[in-house]
C-alpha cells in the first residue's frame, strides 16, 4: 500500500425558503478549479467563507440594511478573494500535492481583524483579512511615492495624517503548518481555548498550538505496526464547543470516539465508544461502506452529536453509547441502487450536515442538487432543491419528491432520472439566523427564511 495516500480506504414547512442571491465563485475552468470544496460561516455570520478545487478562498460579507433597500439585509457579496495554497510536489515520495482547499474554520474575532485556518491534503495555513480606509500623508523623510528625501531638503518638520481612502481589504499568512501529516488532512478543529487546534488525516490526529508552527501533538495514532492488518481510517473529528479537553472523532466503520485530553497525553483509549449494533436482516456487501462517517458535528449546546453516512444522518446523546437517539432517512429509495452507485464510485461521496442555530433543525445534501431538512421537534422534513431556475430572489422554494415506483405526481422526479453528477456535499448554516448556503458544484447558493425577511 502506499505510504501517503489512504483518500480511497475503507472507503412550519421549510419551503418557505427564499433564496438571496446565487453567487458565482468564478470562471468555468478545464479541470474545474472552481468547483467549492468547503463552505463556512465565522462566528457571527456576517462573513461566509467557501474555498475551491483550485486552492483559492473566497470571503463573502453580509450587506447592511439598507434604508433605501429595507429587503436587502442577507444579501452577501465578494468581500475578497486569494490563493491560498498552490500546487505542489513531494519529490521523497514521488506524490502530487493538490492545492484543493479541505476545510476552512473561522478563529473566534479577537480585535477588528477576521482569522481563518484553511487546509489542502498536507499544509494548514493561518490567515489575517483586515480593513484599510486611511493612509498615512505627510511624512518628513519620505516622499509621495514612498523614497526617501535628501536630508539636505528637509527644512521644516511636520505632522504627519491619516486621510480617507477606498476600502482596501488585505489578506496576509500569519503562519504555516507544514509536515504534521503522512496522510491526506480531512479535518480541522478550533478548540474553545481561541490557543489550539487540531488537524486529522486518515490515522493520526495532532494537536496544534496557533503561535508554533514548528511542532505539534499526536494525540491518537490508530496506524498498525503492519499496515495489512489496518481495518478502519478517520474520517473526521471536532472538538467539544464548550469543553476543550473534549473532542470527538468518527472512523470508517461508523463509529464514534469521545476522547478526554485529561485522561492521557496519547488519546487511543477513548473514554466513550458510540456505535449503533448492525441488523443482521440488513447485512450485504456495502454494509461497511454505508456506514462510514462523513461527517460528525457537536451541537451548539454540546450535549448531542450529528453524524452523516451514506443514506442516513443520525443524532446521537453524549449520555447514550447504544444507538443514536434519532435516525433520518436521507435518500433510502438509494437502497436499491447500490450496486450501481458502487460502480460509478459515487457510493464514496462524502455528505456534509450542518444544524441550524437552535439545534431544532438538521440539513444535509443529497444528489440531483437536492438538500435535505428535518424538523426534530415536528418530525416533519422536506426536499429542496439548489438550481438556477429557483435562484431568482424572492423566488419561493418548492419541496421536492422523489418518486420510487408506482403512481407518480405532477412535480415529481423519477429516481431513475436523478442527476449522480449533481450533488450537495457542502452546506453551512449562519449561527443565529435561517441563513444556509448551499455548494453546487462551482455555485454557491443562499438561502433565508421568508418569515425572517419580511420581518425586515
Amino acid at each position: 500500500m502506499e505510504h501517503g495516500n489512504l483518500e480511497d480506504l475503507g472507503s412550519k414547512e421549510r419551503s418557505r425558503r427564499t433564496p438571496v442571491r446565487l453567487l458565482e465563485t468564478g470562471l468555468e475552468l478545464g479541470f474545474r478549479a472552481d468547483v467549492i470544496s468547503t463552505v463556512e460561516f465565522n462566528h457571527t455570520g456576517e462573513l461566509l467563507a467557501t474555498g475551491d478545487k483550485g486552492g483559492r478562498v473566497v470571503i463573502f460579507q453580509r450587506e447592511p440594511e439598507s434604508k433605501n433597500a429595507p429587503h436587502s439585509q442577507g444579501e452577501y457579496d465578494v468581500y475578497s478573494t486569494f490563493q491560498s495554497h498552490e500546487p505542489e510536489f513531494d519529490y521523497l515520495k514521488s506524490l502530487e500535492i493538490e492545492e484543493k482547499i479541505n476545510k476552512i474554520k473561522w478563529l473566534p474575532q479577537q480585535n477588528a481583524a477576521h482569522s481563518l485556518l484553511s487546509t489542502n491534503d498536507k499544509t494548514i495555513k493561518l490567515w489575517k483579512i483586515t480593513e484599510r480606509d486611511k493612509r498615512p500623508e505627510g511624512y518628513n523623510l519620505k516622499d509621495e511615492e514612498g523614497k526617501l528625501k535628501d536630508l539636505s531638503t528637509v527644512t521644516s518638520l511636520q505632522v504627519p495624517v491619516l486621510k480617507p481612502m477606498d476600502l482596501m481589504v488585505e489578506v496576509s499568512p500569519r503562519r504555516i503548518f507544514a509536515n504534521g501529516h503522512t496522510y491526506h488532512i480531512n479535518s480541522i478543529s478550533v478548540n474553545s481555548d481561541c490557543e489550539t487546534y487540531m488537524s486529522a488525516d486518515d490515522l493520526r490526529i495532532n494537536l496544534w498550538h496557533l503561535a508554533i508552527t514548528d511542532r505539534s501533538f499526536n494525540i491518537v495514532d490508530i496506524k498498525p505496526a503492519n499496515m495489512e492488518d489496518l481495518t478502519e481510517v478517520i474520517t473526521a473529528s471536532e472538538f467539544h464547543p464548550h469543553h476543550c479537553n473534549l473532542f470527538v472523532y468518527s472512523s470508517s466503520k461508523g463509529s464514534l470516539r469521545l476522547c478526554d485530553m485529561r485522561a492521557a497525553a496519547l488519546c487511543d483509549k477513548h473514554s466513550k465508544l458510540f456505535e449503533e449494533p448492525e441488523d443482521p436482516s440488513n447485512r450485504s456487501f456495502f454494509s461497511e461502506i454505508i456506514s462510514s462517517v462523513s461527517d460528525v458535528k457537536f451541537s451548539h449546546s454540546g450535549r448531542y452529536m450529528l453524524t452523516r453516512d451514506y443514506l442516513t444522518v443520525k443524532v446521537w446523546d453524549l449520555n447514550m453509547e447504544a444507538r443514536p437517539i434519532e435516525t433520518y432517512q436521507v435518500h433510502d429509495y438509494l437502497r436499491s441502487k447500490l450496486c450501481s452507485l458502487y460502480e460509478s464510485d459515487c457510493i464514496f461521496d462524502k455528505f456534509e450536515c450542518a444544524w441550524n442555530g437552535s439545534d431544532s433543525v438538521i440539513m444535509t445534501g443529497a444528489y440531483n442538487n437536492f438538500f435535505r431538512m428535518f424538523d426534530r421537534n415536528t418530525k416533519r422534513d422536506v426536499t429542496l432543491e439548489a438550481s438556477r431556475e429557483s435562484s431568482k430572489p424572492r423566488a419561493v422554494l418548492k419541496p421536492r419528491r422523489v418518486c420510487v415506483g408506482g403512481k407518480r405526481r405532477r412535480d415529481d422526479i423519477s429516481v431513475d432520472s436523478l442527476d449522480f453528477t449533481k450533488k450537495i456535499l457542502h452546506t453551512a448554516w449562519h449561527p443565529a439566523e435561517n441563513i444556509i448556503a448551499i455548494a453546487a458544484t462551482n455555485n454557491l447558493y443562499i438561502f433565508q427564511d421568508k418569515v425572517n425577511s419580511d420581518m425586515h
